[in-house]
């Protein structure tokens, strides 16, 4: 059995593969990537993968039993992304598609979720088995932050008390690596999130605690914390994007309390202590 994995040398392509070699022969993993070259370091095969270059994706997909799909990382060119590699995938015969969706994406309001939606739509009609692990938030989308909020003494954000379910990269790829190697996950669709969920001040406390420095959550409107990040250097169109998805993270928007990914690991999910120890 052939797994390959796309994106396979970007941060969870890479953590994925790590963890499926613990799983699965190193030589039943291919992994796909723009640059095959920077992927020597993975000890697997690589193979030439670009979602804009449609003519190298079938050819690279062949032999390949199941697909992750981890999604693109050009949000606005995804969907047409997405769409190349599933149509390559039934050219190529693969057996079984995995993709790497977004929490509640069929009913989140982040604006991440309609790219997610639509290749949930097209991986319903391509007909190819597929299973849709859908992830939460990562925890160093936060945690990526802290040493700014440790030198101007603050941890600034717009989700208010919004409860966040947030899962280390570690455990999503973790779950990808078992669905991979595993049976009886086509058809079905998981909700993976963090165990225990937390808010931004909960965040503030534990680097508070872990520092020995007082920093505090400090709330900012959608549009101040906008400002803020295009003050710290984000592009303007970015900036607006993440306090908007901050501002639906104090909707609920990344809250989930099934606990599917630590059913999948078969252990508990990162505690957010450990996360923070990591970024610190």
């Amino acid at each position: 059995m052939a797994v390959a994995v796309t994106g396979a040398t970007g941060q969870l392509g890479r953590l994925t593969i790590e963890k499926l070699k613990k799983l699965l022969p190193s030589g039943q993993i291919v992994a796909l990537a723009r640059s095959p070259d920077k992927a020597a370091d993975l000890a697997v095969e690589a193979r030439l993968f670009d979602y804009d270059r449609p003519a190298t994706l079938a050819p690279a997909l062949a032999g390949v039993d199941k697909l992750l799909l981890i999604s693109s990382s050009e949000v606005g060119k995804r969907a047409a992304q997405h769409q190349a590699v599933i149509d390559a995938a039934k050219q190529a015969g693969v057996g079984e598609i995995v993709y790497t969706s977004l929490l509640h994406a069929d009913r989140s309001p982040l604006s991440l979720a309609e790219e997610h939606r639509q290749t949930e739509d097209v991986l319903a009609r391509s007909g190819i088995p597929h299973t849709i692990l859908r992830n939460g938030w990562y925890a160093e989308n936060y945690t990526g932050n802290l040493k700014a909020a440790i030198a101007n003494s603050a941890l600034i954000g717009a989700a208010g008390n919004g409860r966040i379910s947030a899962a280390a990269r570690a455990d999503y790829a973790e779950a990808e690596a078992v669905v991979l190697a595993g049976q009886g996950h086509a058809g079905k669709t998981y909700e993976l999130a963090g165990d225990t969920a937390w808010t931004l001040e909960d965040l503030a406390a534990e680097v508070s605690a872990q520092t020995g420095k007082q920093i505090p959550y400090r709330n900012l409107s959608e549009s101040d914390y906008a400002e803020a990040l295009a003050g710290m250097g984000l592009p303007q169109e970015m900036a607006a994007a993440v306090a908007g998805f901050d501002a639906d993270a104090g909707q609920a928007a990344l809250f989930e309390d099934g606990r599917q990914l630590s059913a999948l690991i078969g252990r508990p999910t990162t505690p957010l202590a450990d996360v923070v120890s990591a970024a610190l």
